[in-house]
């Protein structure tokens, strides 16, 4: 890593320091956690707590408006990093199960219009409950039902009650990222909840990340590129951060995520934001096409856990 580089990245939001020190430099909790306690108080962090309505929401709905909403923001907020303990995001937590938990154990926000949970907001919301550490047993039944949704192939798919028999990339990184957290929260959930992933790894390694397993080619060009924040849809580093961040063993069939990740980056160290933030937003965190901290990072943390 280039000196010049990490210093750049030091000179970003607190939300990039503080991944940096603990990913990058290795510095001791004491020191990170320090500098991560500084996003509820400045930069993107504050900016988005400070949105929040009066009644714990954002953008007045859960899950819409794309992308206002308190589901997409609370996403935003785990990806800076805000301490799990911030009472706004636990006020938030409470909304997902009193506004969403469902008779099946899911999640569905949408009970207007269908009578079964949503398997991809399921996953996000699992992920959230997770991280934030909230205290309520209904997020057993929240992880037990994307375990029960899991498919023959060994991902997920959110139209499987429509009849898909083949997972999609987008709804098994949710569901996996959450079952992540979910194992990191509950530790003694480990063997079962690891068992679950396995399987969940084997289908996006079939794919190598994002090509198709009949075919080799890549199966959409749009999970070539690298937006932040990723939202509901899968791309290639998104899969990559999430090994990097179990610590998973290394495969061969990630060979050509890892190539191409490498490919992205410009002579003088960066990778930049590919494409801009879709549909409603806040505010810009990055620009399109200009040198990005946050794929830098996320980069640099990947290739440091492949070639360890």
């Amino acid at each position: 890593m280039k000196p010049e580089i990490i210093s750049w990245l030091l000179e970003g939001d607190p939300s990039i320091r503080w991944q940096v020190q603990r990913d990058l430099l290795k510095h001791s909790p004491a020191k990170y956690e320090a500098e991560r306690k500084k996003i509820a108080k400045m930069g993107w962090g504050k900016q988005l707590l400070d949105l929040q309505d009066s009644d714990g929401r954002w953008g007045g709905g859960m899950y819409g408006p794309k992308f206002i909403s308190t589901t997409y923001t609370m996403l935003t907020l785990r990806l800076l990093g805000l301490p799990p303990n911030n009472p706004q995001a636990k006020r938030a937590c409470k909304l997902f199960l009193d506004e969403g938990f469902y008779t099946d154990g899911g999640i569905n926000f949408f009970s207007y219009a269908w009578k079964y949970s949503e398997t991809c907001v399921t996953g996000m919301i699992l992920a959230l409950l997770a991280y934030f550490h909230y205290p309520d047993k209904r997020i057993h039944d929240v992880a037990a039902y994307v375990i029960g949704q899991q498919m023959s192939d060994g991902g997920w798919n959110c139209e499987s009650y429509k009849g898909a028999t083949h997972s999609s990339f987008h709804t098994t990184i949710s569901v996996l990222e959450g079952l992540h957290e979910y194992e990191c929260s509950f530790p003694e959930k480990k063997k079962q909840i690891s068992q679950v992933r396995a399987r969940g790894h084997e289908f996006l390694l079939a794919h190598r990340l994002y090509k198709s397993h009949r075919t080799g080619k890549v199966f959409d060009s749009k999970m070539t590129a690298m937006p932040f924040p990723p939202r509901w849809k899968y791309d290639f580093i998104r899969a990559l951060d999430y090994f990097q961040a179990c610590n998973a063993l290394r495969d061969e069939r990630m060979f050509d995520a890892i190539d191409l990740l490498k490919s992205k980056q410009k002579p003088d160290g960066h990778w930049v934001m590919n494409t801009g933030m879709s549909g409603r937003k806040f505010f810009d965190m990055e620009k399109a096409g200009q040198p990005s901290r946050w794929n830098t990072l996320r980069a640099l943390r990947v290739l440091n856990w492949w070639d360890k």
